[in-house]
């Protein structure tokens, strides 16, 4: 019987199948942060567990955590207690964390890929939604509640009911000043923000394999956005070449063995979905939301529409059916979050503003996904082609993603941001989040306004290999 790469995934990993229940899922990886596990380490306190297997379990601090002064204690102590609670934690059970200032430290569905702790044919999760990032790598890779944390912790299983199985095939090649933030929020809007739910994704097609792996990431990412349950994508030549040589990456003979094993990750030609979207990528233009879920955006030449039940939405953002968006002006942009803190977004961001300077009425937070994010930036000496245009680097972190710590958007201010979300009050109570990908972020930042990266491209000195 021919088979999806999900059910490959899955089948390999049920321990159990309960008669007209869900079924007893091993987890091969366990990301945990400082936000939803204090409280699954309280409950294995309370029973008198152990954590059952330390080793495939790994910790960052990330939500709560300052992105500047990181040398320094937290000042806030809702901030500071979980932190710390993380650090007693993973000390007491024997579990790897890479605390505050660690070089591996950083946003943990960053980490995971840079680390190699992320690998292939693997099921993942975390007390975190955007999990989804890790099955750009081939991966049944999705979020819990605290509850589940917990039991993960106690018996590296979980109780799942399988999700049906939903194809996105996408062909053709990106345009000049389109990126694979743009391909998804395409997507999204195209399919609903509820489109994906009961479902998880599979992306394949022309695009998908052009991209490289942070691009991909890009799309897994942002695949709960559409309400799915998770996305992914068979591994192939560039996800063995991102994997090869990272710290927890096999080494050796066991390599070879593992990309064999990989490289037959893939959907049989003749599998069954329960349902099949195809798009067209080259009409897929720079995007921008306009409302407070990622299914509302449009290209950023559109123009707000009119749909029946978008009024509240519209209201928050001080928008109007009918309204231009490109020209709007902007309070701040923000670079980073696990959808958009990689080194290529950085690049990116970089080389578009590169002879130009920012736009002083805007604010700019340039957040890298993590400390090895940061080393790089560094070493290809972007953080001085980016302080010649009036631009500062913070610490990593989560930053303005969520308003969890101090980078928070004030009331009534537009925010244009390469995050995930942008909903009503996600970057602070008031925000007005507008999510885009980092060229128009970047073209933003410069011209103090949503702006149209296409129209800077003839008069820039942008390399043709950035252009996208």
């Amino acid at each position: 019987m021919a088979k999806t790469i999900f059910d490959k995934i899955w089948e390999s990993h049920v321990v159990k199948e309960i008669p007209d229940g869900p079924s007893v899922l091993y987890i091969d990886r366990h990301f945990i942060h400082e936000v939803t596990s204090p409280q699954a380490f309280e409950g294995l306190e309370r029973r008198g567990r152990k954590v059952f297997r330390p080793s495939q379990t790994f910790a960052t601090c990330d939500h709560n955590v300052p992105t500047k002064g990181q040398h320094l204690p937290i000042k806030d102590l809702s901030s500071r207690i979980p932190v710390e609670q993380l650090a007693k934690n993973t000390a007491k059970h024997g579990i790897k964390y890479f605390p505050l200032g660690d070089p591996a430290n950083g946003i943990v569905h960053i980490i995971g890929p840079e680390q190699g702790i992320t690998q292939c044919g693997m099921t993942i999760v975390c007390g975190d939604s955007h999990t989804s990032t890790h099955g750009a790598f081939g991966n049944i890779a999705f979020g819990i509640g605290t509850s589940e944390v917990e039991m993960v912790l106690a018996t590296q299983t979980l109780l799942q009911s399988k999700p049906k199985q939903m194809l996105i095939e996408a062909d053709g090649a990106l345009g000049k000043g389109v990126c694979s933030k743009d391909l998804i929020l395409h997507i999204i809007a195209s399919l609903g923000s509820s489109g994906g739910t009961g479902y998880f994704l599979e992306f394949a097609g022309s695009t998908i394999r052009s991209l490289s792996m942070e691009e991909r990431m890009t799309i897994c990412n942002m695949s709960i956005e559409m309400g799915a349950r998770g996305g992914l994508i068979a591994p192939d030549s560039t996800t063995f070449d991102y994997l090869k040589g990272r710290p927890y990456s096999p080494q050796g003979e066991e390599w070879d063995k593992r990309v064999l094993e990989w490289s037959s990750l893939s959907s049989d030609p003749d599998a069954v979905y329960d349902s099949v979207y195809r798009f067209d990528s080259t009409l897929v233009q720079p995007m921008v939301t306009y409302g407070t879920n990622p299914g509302q955006a449009i290209a950023v030449t559109e123009v707000v529409p009119s749909r029946r039940g978008e009024e509240k939405a519209l209201e928050y953002m001080g928008l109007r059916a009918g309204m231009a968006l490109e020209g709007l002006p902007i309070d701040y942009v923000f670079l980073g979050s696990c959808t958009n803190g990689r080194i290529e977004d950085f690049r990116l961001f970089a080389e578009y503003v590169r002879g130009h300077r920012k736009a002083p009425a805007i604010t700019a937070w340039l957040v890298p996904g993590s400390r090895e994010v940061m080393r790089q930036i560094e070493q290809e000496g972007l953080d001085l082609l980016l302080a010649e245009a009036g631009f500062e680097l913070r610490e990593p972190g989560c930053s303005a993603c969520l308003g969890m710590n101090e980078d928070k958007i004030p009331p009534g201010k537009y925010a244009l941001s390469a995050s995930n979300r942008n909903f009503e009050g996600r970057q602070g109570p008031g925000a007005r989040t507008i999510l885009a990908g980092p060229l128009v972020a970047a073209a933003t930042a410069i011209t103090g306004c949503i702006a149209d990266p296409r129209k800077f491209f003839e008069t820039s000195n942008i390399p043709e290999t950035n252009k996208r």
